[in-house]
């Protein structure tokens, strides 16, 4: 690249990032919202949400046709490369976010009215709040480059799980004794996963910092860890044929 077509390039990618900032603002308002519809029974805020949520997908389009065009017209390469493809998978985690924020507000229209026991209320009060935490988190970790608060994310996103775990277990003790029926226990069960899993969109976003920030993929350490722990396996397999090969050649003879 020449200077004039670097520094339009970082300009591009610097607006870029800034419209990730905005798109991740609004994930975080929407899951929030969505938890205050849930908790108020609010049917219109409900709906309101799930319009709503078109601007995300907007937003997420736009950025993503964006990154296309620097990768087809500057064909970058090591960090500027790696800055482009962060962007985009950053996005999809962030657009799914939101859509996660709409299926809470279906669940919420499903069970309306269902008197919630205030442990569950205070719970889901709890997950909601971490949840947010967790998406800011991640995000500044982007806009600041800070791979250190990335790697973070992973420990962070254990209160969340835990919380997660407690709510479930609570929400049974209430099926149990009565407290809920059926079918509204089963909407609270996928809403207290949907909260779960828009954590670990978050871990995902840290992920892809830290892939932007230093090459590493730590999304392929559990594979590598895998594939490690089996090698000698195969060994042990392929002796174990070797021996049955060799004992059956022995038995012709």
């Amino acid at each position: 690249m020449t200077e004039q077509t670097r520094k339009g390039f970082h300009a591009e990618i610097d607006e870029i990032s800034d419209l990730i900032v905005q798109l991740a603002a609004r994930a975080s308002d929407a899951v929030a919202r969505a938890t205050d519809a849930l908790l108020k029974y609010d049917l219109a805020e409900a709906q309101q949400i799930i319009d709503d949520d078109d601007y995300i997908d907007v937003a997420a389009i736009e950025v993503e046709e964006r990154c296309q065009s620097l990768l087809a017209l500057q064909q970058p390469m090591a960090g500027d490369l790696r800055q482009i493809l962060a962007a985009m998978w950053i996005t999809g985690e962030l657009e799914r976010t939101g859509g996660l924020a709409c299926n809470i507000c279906k669940g919420a229209r499903r069970m309306f009215r269902t008197e919630l026991p205030p442990r569950l209320r205070g719970l889901i009060a709890e997950m909601n709040e971490e949840a947010i935490r967790l998406i800011r988190l991640s995000v500044d970790s982007y806009s600041e480059h800070d791979a250190a608060l990335a790697s973070a994310l992973h420990d962070i996103d254990d209160r969340l799980d835990s919380l997660h775990r407690t709510f479930v277990k609570t929400l049974l003790e209430s099926s149990r004794t009565h407290d809920l029926d059926v079918q509204p226990s089963m909407q609270l069960a996928l809403i207290a996963r949907y909260y779960e899993r828009i954590g670990d969109h978050a871990v995902n976003i840290s992920d892809r910092v830290r892939y932007m920030v230093s090459g590493v993929m730590p999304w392929r350490a559990g594979l590598a860890r895998h594939r490690v722990r089996d090698e000698p396996r195969k060994h042990e397999l392929a002796a174990d044929s070797a021996e049955m090969s060799s004992n059956g050649d022995d038995k012709a003879d």
